[in-house]
């Protein structure tokens, strides 16, 4: 069953932040995942929530995803986005509709 890592972001030093872009792409690819969401138009429709980017990484497998979030070359580049941003991030386990 398919799994998303579901990432909220707001970038408090851009320019140093544009490293964990390339590092984090590398390593989604790495690892199976591709990118559903990254830093598009957010439109709010309910509530007082107003992420500044949000990012959607779609693996295989929640261990899939857990593989990709806690290796090495992930690690490496999440120092990156920790020093020049806030944020929540998560892994929800995706839907598979019965056949």
């Amino acid at each position: 069953m398919p799994a998303y890592v579901i990432v909220e972001v707001h970038v408090t030093n851009p320019e140093p932040y544009a490293a964990y872009r390339d590092l984090a792409g590398a390593s989604v690819a790495r690892h199976g995942g591709r990118f559903l969401v990254r830093g598009g138009a957010v439109t709010p429709l309910e509530g007082d929530w107003h992420p500044q980017r949000f990012v959607v990484i779609e693996f295989a497998s929640v261990d899939a995803a857990k593989a990709f979030y806690f290796s090495d070359d992930y690690q490496e580049a999440l120092k990156v986005r920790l020093a020049n941003s806030t944020g929540k991030a998560f892994i929800v386990e995706g839907y598979a509709p019965p056949v």
